[in-house]
This record gives structure tokens, sequence and C-alpha cells, in this order.
């Protein structure tokens, strides 16, 4: 007599998964072993030699980017856009063209906002010799 579905003498089949695991994690192992591990570039930041001498009374005041911590980008005490930099920075510069550009960065501010910064100031054709890591 045949019942509905397998027949008594039939085997069931099974099909073992374990050594498919087993190479799939020899395999796993293998790839983290040989991955090469990118080195991500950074910008260079240059802190200026300390100076003991003070600078002169009548020596014109440098114009000071600030970016902070939460990003912002500050001109003169102003927040400015990431766009205005370079409009900014010429205006300023054509007011007092003695004067150098300090950028000071926070070490918890993005490098997306110091390279907008950064390239807003080169946009207006200033010469940039180093960024400063603000430690405060």
């Amino acid at each position: 007599m045949k019942r509905l579905g397998k027949a008594l003498n039939e085997e069931e089949t099974d099909i073992d998964i374990t050594p498919m695991l087993d190479v799939v994690f020899i395999m796993l192992i293998f790839f983290i072993v040989t991955a090469s591990f990118v080195k991500e570039s950074g910008i260079g930041l240059n802190n200026p030699p300390a100076n003991p001498d003070p600078p002169d009374i009548d020596a014109p005041k440098p114009i000071v980017v600030v970016v902070n911590d939460l990003n912002e980008i500050r001109i003169q005490d102003r927040i400015v856009d990431a766009r205005a930099v370079k409009p900014t920075i010429t205006r300023l510069k054509a007011e007092s063209p003695e004067s150098s550009v300090v950028v000071k960065v926070d070490p918890k501010a993005k490098t997306r906002a110091v390279v907008q910064a950064v390239d807003g100031i080169r946009a207006a054709k200033v010469l940039l010799p180093s960024v400063t890591l603000n430690p405060g």
C-alpha cells in the first residue's frame, strides 16, 4: 500500500551545508587578511614657529578665518557661507592690502569645511602659506 508522500523504503536525502560554510569562512578570512588598507590623505597642517617678539602696533591686523567644531566658517567673527569666502576675502584685502590671512582650525572640524575655506581664500588670489591647527 502506498501512502501519500514518500514511500517507506525511500531514504530521505539532506544536503549538508557544513563544508560550504567552511569554504565561505576560509574565503572570508583570506580576503580580510589580503585586503590592502587604503591610507586616507589629508591636509598638512603647519603650526607657525613661536615668535617671542610682539608685532608692531602700526602693523596691519591679519584677516582671521576660523573653522570651528560646528564646521562654521567665520571671517572677522562673522559666520560666512562657504560660497561667500572668496568675495569676503577679496573685499577685506582691498580694504587692507598689507593684511595677511590666518586660518585657525578646530581639531573637530570636518575636512570639507577646511577645504572650502582654503579654496575660497586661494580663489581670492591670496597666498596662504599654512593652516594653523587651533588646539583650543
